[in-house]
């Protein structure tokens, strides 16, 4: 079928180069039982190209239905799809269809298939591949034949690297790709599109269409369309019943289209399927914190090492000290914040270096336990200081109220 054709049929506008790549293939596949996967952003029409396939396929005259996976709350989705004997779950008082069974030689379109929960993402792939599926407590197989199409907006591969989608499924959906392009990727058609609607809505409201200058539809194009077609088409129908003029210019047009000179700031919310933003928790930021310390840890220790074996390097040994680890030891334990400061031997006593304390600082199986290297560090400025609190206490860049305390918490004895 021609790609012109399909346009009237369907009441699509536009002559981009991949907009019409987009339906010549819907048309080839039309006629195929390949699953197929539409790609693109909220607004461009996939649902469209979901009946374009359907109505060009040998299924044309079965059952059609549109589902919109993020719109079934979770603990119903099963039930939706594969239906549900009497009795199963509370408020189960009959036994009902899914939409497996009564599309059963049909087409189901299958809308936001990433919000889709894994443990049902299981189930639908054993229906993909085997036609089989079992209904909510029921233990009796029932088949079907049923031809899947998929869509979504989000990236479904990056979801499987993260766990949010079962990579199997995915292979199985992409059987045969199609990107619908954003609005912004077209702007060739989006006067097309605004004339289209225009005079769609002064039908409607029994108005005289409104006309664009040059400069309303340099607006137009050069607006990034973030709602793509359903947006365009709002703010037609906006503009055919506010506006007092039929001629607008650009200001007339800016008037209607949203400020998008604000402050885009990234946030830290990820939408996940159960509808409630993951934010970086607590526990996240302690495993961040704990990680970094103990990359210092393990610096600190190579400093230490640096300084037995090169004496006259310990000036610039100590400056190597990280401000980051002493600060996020006062976070942990709730102390004041603290100097950094060189942890190394006086200037005026001379560093022995001797074979057992190479070995000891060589090992590298040892304990890495934050705690354990701030009291060993405690235990040896006590000895370096012959047990005197104040030097021991500003030599580990802390107060000596801090130190008193720490020797309670850590049970040291002097």
């Amino acid at each position: 079928m021609e790609i012109q054709s399909i346009k009237n049929r369907f009441g699509i506008i536009g002559n981009s180069p991949a907009l019409n790549y987009a339906l010549q293939v819907a048309a080839q596949v039309a006629n195929t039982e390949l699953t197929v996967l539409i790609n693109g952003e909220s607004g461009v029409g996939k649902e469209v190209f979901s009946q374009i396939i359907h109505a060009l396929s040998a299924r044309k005259h079965n059952p059609f239905i549109a589902v919109n996976c993020g719109a079934i709350p979770e603990g119903t989705i099963d039930s939706e799809l594969f239906g549900h004997e009497k009795g199963s779950f509370t408020g189960a008082v009959d036994a009902r269809k899914g939409y497996f069974e009564t599309v059963n030689g049909g087409t189901l379109f299958m809308d936001e298939i990433a919000e889709m929960p894994l443990g049902t993402q299981a189930r639908l792939l054993r229906v993909l591949e085997t036609g089989e599926f079992i209904r909510v407590g029921s233990s009796k197989v029932l088949k079907t034949d049923v031809r899947v199409i998929a869509a979504t907006n989000k990236d479904l591969l990056a979801a499987t690297q993260s766990g949010k989608f079962r990579e199997d499924l995915y292979y199985r959906l992409n059987t045969v790709p199609i990107r619908v392009p954003a609005l912004r990727e077209r702007k060739e058609d989006i006067i097309l599109l605004f004339r289209k609607f225009a005079v769609d809505f002064a039908e409607k409201y029994k108005a005289s269409p409104i006309q664009l200058d040059e400069d309303a539809k340099n607006v137009l194009i050069n607006y990034s369309w973030p709602g793509n077609v359903r947006e365009l088409k709002n703010i037609a129908e906006q503009i055919s019943v506010l506006s007092q003029d039929k001629m607008l210019t650009g200001d007339d047009i800016r008037r209607f289209l949203p400020d998008q000179h604000g402050t885009r700031l990234p946030m830290l919310v990820n939408t996940g399927s159960n509808g409630q933003a993951d934010f970086m928790n607590e526990r996240d930021i302690l495993y961040k914190l704990f990680f970094d310390m103990k990359k210092d840890v393990t610096e600190l220790k190579k400093m230490f090492l640096d300084i037995l074996k090169n004496p006259g390097a310990t000036a610039a040994a100590g400056a190597r000290v990280s401000d980051a680890y002493l600060h996020d030891l006062a976070m942990v334990h709730d102390s004041e914040p603290l100097t950094a400061k060189p942890l190394m031997p006086s200037p005026t006593q001379p560093v022995i270096i001797t074979d057992n304390a190479i070995q000891e600082h060589t090992e590298v199986d040892e304990s890495l336990n934050i705690m354990d290297k701030e009291k060993e560090l405690i235990i040896k400025a006590l000895k370096k200081h012959r047990g005197k609190r104040k030097d021991a206490a500003s030599d580990l860049g802390i107060s000596e109220r801090t130190l008193y305390r720490k020797l309670k918490e850590y049970y040291i004895e002097e």
